[in-house]
């Protein structure tokens, strides 16, 4: 089955923030666009599961990913698809994929529930030190702009700690930080 837990750990950052983190930090000098698609229910039924479904555009390939909370991380459920099956789903058609189609089942959501809600654009920047992905990532949605500091670990210490020492090296507060759909859906 296409699956895998993640766990990570975000901290919402200013501009300048951002800027302190991209000089600080072994960054890339130029980062990589992704766009997310959002699908949910008109009752919003994947956010009473605490879940959310996404088709990412990256380096001309798609992903339709199915996040579900899932111990200290999420469990994600791939699925690739070509570009004629997102063209689908952004225009009210859902292509039904194996993986994603069976969770969803487990939670009781139709496929042809899914509406599509709008995309959110990323420049992500990342790299990776001691089994630690760093990601820095500059966003856009809904006529607003946030920047991000995302740390993917193996285990919740190992991401927590990297995430308050980057912190606290660098002057930064610790924000609540919702993940980027909630994000998405607040601006609505």
């Amino acid at each position: 089955m296409a699956q895998e837990i993640e766990i990570e750990f975000k901290n919402l950052l200013t501009k300048a923030e951002y800027e302190i983190l991209l000089n600080y930090l072994p960054f890339p000098s130029v980062g990589k666009k992704q766009i997310n698609y959002y699908f949910e229910t008109i009752d919003f039924k994947l956010r009473q599961h605490k879940s959310a479904l996404r088709i990412r555009e990256k380096n001309g390939k798609y992903q339709l990913t199915l996040k579900e909370p899932f111990g200290d991380g999420l469990l994600e459920t791939h699925d690739s698809l070509i570009k004629e099956e997102v063209t689908e789903w952004l225009n009210g058609n859902p292509v039904p994929k194996a993986e994603t189609s069976e969770q969803l089942s487990k939670m009781n959501i139709s496929i042809n529930e899914l509406q599509y809600y709008g995309s959110l654009s990323t420049i992500r920047r990342e790299y990776i030190h001691s089994g630690l992905i760093y990601v820095l990532d500059h966003s856009s949605y809904h006529n607003h702009e946030d920047y991000e500091l995302e740390i993917e670990a193996k285990d919740k210490e190992s991401g927590l700690k990297a995430l308050e020492t980057i912190l606290m090296e660098c002057g930064i507060t610790r924000k609540e930080t919702p993940n980027k759909i909630a994000r998405f859906f607040q601006k609505m």
